[in-house]
Parts: structure tokens; sequence; C-alpha cells
């Protein structure tokens, strides 16, 4: 008894210093790229936390109407060109020395959210990422008018009304 006891606490021993050497070796700062791993890791987890919080407390969507996506291109240059860039697919400088980078909203990755997961992270934002919440700055009728707009950038193709 007393025997195994000390084999399960030398066990835990040598995770907890594994522990401590992989931690010490992370490299925290936010100059280099992150490697692919991290990338997966994060994207993943990302997309499956917006899901799971985007379920509950979303309004129904309105239909979306060119005055809508008018008003929504209006917010974008407002409130995400300064990040994203005006095109919204090449970060400004701001954004592009964030950790993680602003995204490019054309890409792929960002158009495979629905309107409801892209409602949630515009008007909730994500904690330590730098995108801020709009949510007690921009009412949700708002906040959908951007999420059309946002629609309109799918394959690097813009709305203007400007």
């Amino acid at each position: 008894m007393i025997r195994r006891c000390v084999v399960v606490l030398i066990a835990i021993a040598v995770i907890v210093v594994a522990g401590i050497i992989a931690a010490s070796r992370f490299n925290l700062s936010a100059l280099p790229e992150p490697g692919r791993f991290e990338v997966y890791v994060a994207t993943k987890g990302k997309h499956f936390l917006v899901r799971a919080r985007s379920r509950d407390g979303v309004p129904g969507e309105p239909a979306s109407s060119p005055a809508s996506v008018d008003e929504g291109d209006t917010l974008f240059g407002t409130d995400c060109a300064a990040c994203h860039g005006a095109n919204a697919h090449t970060p400004t400088d701001a954004g592009r020395w964030m950790y993680p980078r602003a995204a490019d909203l054309t890409s792929p990755e960002v158009q495979s959210y629905s309107d409801r997961e892209l409602f949630w992270i515009v008007k909730n934002g994500i904690r330590l990422s730098g995108m801020p919440a709009f949510g007690r700055v921009e009412p949700d009728e708002h906040i959908w008018d951007l999420v059309h707009h946002l629609r309109t950038l799918r394959n690097g193709q813009r709305h203007s009304s400007q």
C-alpha cells in the first residue's frame, strides 16, 4: 500500500516537473507567427465555444435588405476597418500586430461561421483575442446589419455604398 502511494506520488511529481519544463519553454512573445498546431487547436476551440455560446440569447435575424447591407457597410467602416482594414481582407498595422492577428473577414474560416455565430462574436467579442464586444455600444439591429454586410464579403467580393 505504501509502495503504491510512493509510486503514485513519484508519477505526479514527474508530470508536474514535465509541465513546468514545458511551460517555461512556451514562447509568450506575440512577435513570431504561431505554429500550425497552435493555430489548429485555437481555431477548433474558438469555433466550438462560439457555436456552443451562440445557441442561446441571439435574437431572431431580420431579413437582409440593400438598406441593411449599406448600414452594415457604414458600421464596418466605423467599428471594424481600424483593425480588419477597409477591404476586410488586409488588416491595418493595428490588426497585424495583435495576437492573434485580426482575421481576414473574407476567408473561408470566417465565412464558415453561421449568421448567429457572427452575431454572437460581434456582440460579445472574444476574450484575449483583441476582438472587442459591441453589445453595449450597438443595438442588435445594427449588429445584424453588420452581419448582413459581412456576408457580402464572400469570395473577396465587397459591397460598398461609398
